[in-house]
């Protein structure tokens, strides 16, 4: 069994020191491959991610990852299964000189640990959907947040783009958003371009889940679950291969 990344693509603005990269790794059609994919069982080693230097769980389906002033974050959704995945940042976090603050949530089916680390707060965010976890992992700086990228109080804030070259249809809970291609590609990304975003393409939410439906053409649509907790900022990008890429922005 093996995995190839369908995209990677590492975009760089010198002005604002800005990288993103997102990438999605696709099991072999050969149902044997499939079944060892989804059940972990061909984990390799775990290795740094090259954009963020966060630890990087492996195998894995979805990766993004976002390295700003404000924000460095990393976003994986992997097959191994969820106390798994919180052994593997628990070890390597450690390692990192990172100290687990009092008050962590560990359930079955989530995980929420909040960290100290020589560079600032982080925090560590798993939750179990379907055939995989899904690991968010930040370290935020917010005294080097910009204007406009800052939810409300006591909000989160999700911005919505459409990387492809095809139109795209997104629902968060019941409501729908129309994105035509290419749909507030960069603006999504950029916290100086932000503002350029229509205000259709951004959403105000509460703390919480939300049911996410995206639909291309005539393909089935895909149907997943984000999270999101007060004081954050995310954008939902359409990706190259017609799959929802979370990127964690502030």
């Amino acid at each position: 069994m093996r995995t190839t990344a369908t995209d990677a693509r590492p975009v760089f603005k010198p002005e604002s020191v800005e990288t993103t990269a997102w990438a999605v790794a696709l099991c072999d059609e050969n149902a044997i491959a499939k079944r060892l994919c989804a059940s972990g069982a061909s984990a390799q080693a775990a290795s740094d991610d090259a954009i963020t230097g966060l630890p990087l769980p492996k195998p894995w389906f979805v990766r993004t990852a976002k390295r700003s002033l404000p924000i460095t974050s990393l976003h994986v959704e992997t097959p191994r299964d969820l106390t798994a995945t919180l052994d593997f940042y628990r070890g390597e976090l450690r390692k990192r000189g990172w100290t687990e603050n009092d008050g962590a949530v560990v359930a079955s089916d989530r995980a929420v640990i909040a960290f100290t680390t020589p560079s600032g707060p982080a925090l560590l965010r798993l939750t179990r959907q379907d055939d995989r976890t899904i690991a968010d992992l930040s370290l935020r700086r917010p005294a080097a947040a910009r204007d406009g990228i800052q939810p409300n109080p006591g909000q989160a804030k999700l911005m919505l783009a459409n990387v492809r070259d095809e139109a795209a249809v997104v629902t968060v809970n019941a409501q729908t958003i129309k994105l035509v291609a290419r749909a507030g590609d960069s603006a999504a990304i950029y916290a100086d371009e932000v503002h350029k975003l229509p205000d259709n393409q951004k959403l105000d939410l509460l703390p919480g889940k939300y049911k996410v439906t995206l639909s291309l053409g005539g393909g089935a649509p895909q149907n997943r679950e984000f999270e999101v907790a007060a004081g954050e900022t995310w954008s939902l990008l359409v990706g190259p291969d017609g799959v929802p890429l979370p990127l964690h922005l502030y």
